[in-house]
């Protein structure tokens, strides 16, 4: 398909690909998952979805719009993001990806607000006012949960939903959905995944912070749903492993270890002292396979004795490159990891607005069943504003990973 395609329609080809669409008719093929394979057809996308027919590549650059603006259609969408004080440089990238999304979709009717929120819950609040006061119907972000809170509230008042970029589950709600990698469906993952590979004897090692306490509580959610046994979890300072290793004992070293799989939901800055500690304890992981979260998604990591063997869930690698390789041409930069959940939240902007009319950001609108498919593969808004996401699972061995369990072309049904 690309002997005889334009540069510039390539680009735009690209963007078909991770244009969001209805599931049913999403997903892309396998030929498309690395980071230099061809865009998929047309064809294999859902036709009321994909960018106008007679929309010219290229056409009127989003450079061209107002300051503080992108596009210049006639649906207002904001997007709230740190451009000064904390995350400004995260908020940035975001920036850029909106203005990608909506070059590669070849201008659609909409016109991005963007509004810096000052990387502080006051001037979330604000920008969401004001952007709301211009006539956004919809707000995408804020980034930080606290700015997320703040921007919710106005936005409810008003009226308006939010999709949002953080990964703390506490400020999801109805009309506020987080479009993120939450670390819940990640848990559910890795451990479905684990029984359905024979596993059925959990231990798990938690460090005392936030994100330990969001992932515990799913942890044994998960274990018990599937009908597997828990035989010890242990809370640990973080950078100070040792007393709770020494409290599993033998539940996780030696031969007759009597768990087979060990939860390890710890950070890639932490995670090689935990390793080390293990490894000390005489831990083996061809004994008892560690299992992660995609905090565990770095290369740097890949090497340590204690996690050969180990496995975690992630979404598939192939979309992002593709989307990383797209940006960086543009920006001259590689972007940071959250870039693609704003790229994606403009691209179902623009989807949604060209196909649903007055309904297009209603939360029946938002929350199908079926969900979308974006940069980083299928995912869906449910009522209470949480997300699901189809992810892989990774192996780590011989100093890389692999998937050895693809992420699913679409979603279960919900409560199955």
């Amino acid at each position: 398909m690309a002997r005889c395609v334009p540069p510039r329609a390539l680009r735009a080809g690209a963007a078909l690909a991770v244009i969001l669409a209805l599931a049913g008719c999403i997903g892309v093929p396998d030929r498309a998952r690395s980071v230099r394979a061809a865009p998929p057809p047309r064809a294999e996308l859902a036709p009321d979805l994909a960018p106008p027919a007679d929309a010219v590549p290229g056409s009127t650059p989003a450079a061209a719009s107002a300051p503080g603006r992108i596009g210049t259609g006639s649906v207002k969408v904001a997007l709230v993001v740190p451009l000064s004080g904390q995350g400004a440089n995260l908020g940035a990238a975001m920036r850029n990806a909106a203005e990608l999304a909506i070059e590669e979709y070849q201008q659609p009717d909409l016109q991005i607000l963007v509004r810096d929120d000052r990387g502080s819950p006051d001037g979330a609040r604000e920008a969401t006012s004001a952007a709301i006061a211009e006539g956004a119907e919809l707000v995408l972000g804020p980034l930080f949960a606290a700015n997320v809170a703040a921007a919710s509230a106005t936005a409810r008042a008003a009226g308006k939903p939010v999709i949002a970029f953080s990964t703390d589950a506490s400020v999801a709600g109805p009309g506020t959905y987080l479009l993120s990698f939450l670390p819940q469906a990640e848990v559910d993952r890795i451990v479905d995944e684990s029984v359905a590979g024979g596993r059925r004897s959990f231990a798990a090692l938690i460090p005392e912070n936030a994100y330990g306490n969001a992932v515990e509580a799913q942890f044994r959610e998960a274990v018990a749903r599937k009908g597997a046994r828990l035989v010890g979890i242990e809370r640990y300072a973080p950078g100070a492993p040792e007393p709770a290793i020494a409290r599993l004992g033998g539940l996780i070293t030696g031969p007759g270890a009597q768990a087979d799989t060990l939860f390890l939901p710890e950070t890639a800055d932490g995670l090689p002292n935990v390793a080390a500690a293990l490894t000390k304890a005489g831990f083996a992981p061809s004994r008892v396979r560690p299992i992660g979260t995609a905090v565990w998604n770095e290369p740097r990591l890949f090497a340590l004795p204690a996690l050969q063997g180990g496995r975690f869930a992630a979404p598939d690698t192939g979309g992002f490159g593709n989307f990383a390789g797209r940006y960086q041409a543009r920006f001259g930069t590689s972007p940071p990891r959250v870039a693609s959940l704003a790229y994606d939240a403009v691209s179902l902007s623009a989807a949604l607005a060209r196909q649903y009319g007055t309904q297009r950001f209603a939360d029946a609108t938002l929350t199908k069943s079926a969900g979308f498919a974006g940069v980083d593969g299928t995912f869906r808004f449910r009522a209470d504003g949480l997300s699901d996401r189809a992810l892989a699972v990774h192996e780590i061995r011989n100093n890389a990973s692999s998937v050895v369990s693809p992420a699913p072309r679409a979603l279960a049904k919900p409560g199955t």
